[in-house]
């Protein structure tokens, strides 16, 4: 299975349907979102399932504990390969979290997003977490693992450090762009090759892919990078 995730930021369930049908299966998974859940809801999410599709449900669940195990036991009923919670949450969510998807093979894996890739120094001040970005993914990455998650969401620029710390534990990394790109609105960014270096396990990619004219051909040339 590729390493690629391709992140479905459609407002229009039948948009990501079309992107969908043009992606090469078995190599790639795909991520649904907050937008996309929203107006496709789990029948959205069972459909691409069904279609035999790992499908990791992005909606970094933060709440109170009850209500984040509630959620994630949902989304296990709806046969993701993975889904995600905030680390923010604090300890206590994610032991929640992690009780409520349960053992076995079947089950989802269950990850925490540390610092969205969006947030700089500046950003996180405003906020109340003084500090670089750095700080703040390691202390959050650290109640995860703690609590028994099977890994973290993180930039893949702290993902060097993140898997020396953590060689077990999983990371998905977002804000990759392929070398030479744009990188919209994220502020911390990598190749997907670099990002692979540095320790990442899976790598997602969003408007490289699915704002390509050709979005197989746009996922080849990924994979040629990593080649």
């Amino acid at each position: 299975m590729s390493r690629f995730i391709i992140a479905l930021d459609f407002p229009d369930p039948d948009a990501a349907r079309r992107l969908v049908a043009r992606l090469p299966a078995g190599r790639c998974r795909l991520k649904v979102g907050k937008e996309l859940f929203v107006r496709g809801g789990p029948g959205l999410v069972r459909e691409l399932v069904d279609g035999g599709w790992d499908v990791f449900l992005d909606l970094k669940f933060h709440d109170i504990p009850n209500t984040v195990a509630g959620a994630c036991r949902a989304a296990a009923d709806l046969g993701v390969w993975m889904v995600n919670v905030h680390a923010l949450g604090g300890s206590r969510m994610l032991a929640a979290a992690r009780e409520a998807i349960g053992e076995g093979a079947e089950r989802p894996l269950l990850t925490a997003v540390t610092v969205l890739t969006s947030h700089d120094e500046a950003t996180l001040a405003e906020l109340g977490l003084a500090g670089p970005p750095a700080a703040a993914v390691d202390r959050l990455a650290g109640l995860a693992m703690a609590a028994g998650l099977d890994g973290m969401v993180c930039s893949a620029q702290e993902a060097r450090r993140l898997r020396a710390a953590y060689p077990r534990g999983r990371l998905v990394t977002p804000g990759i762009r392929p070398a030479g790109s744009s990188a919209d609105d994220q502020r911390r960014v990598m190749t997907p090759a670099a990002a692979l270096a540095a320790g990442a396990d899976d790598l997602v990619v969003g408007r490289p892919v699915t704002a390509a004219a050709d979005p197989a051909a746009a996922l080849a040339a990924l994979e040629a990078e990593l080649a």
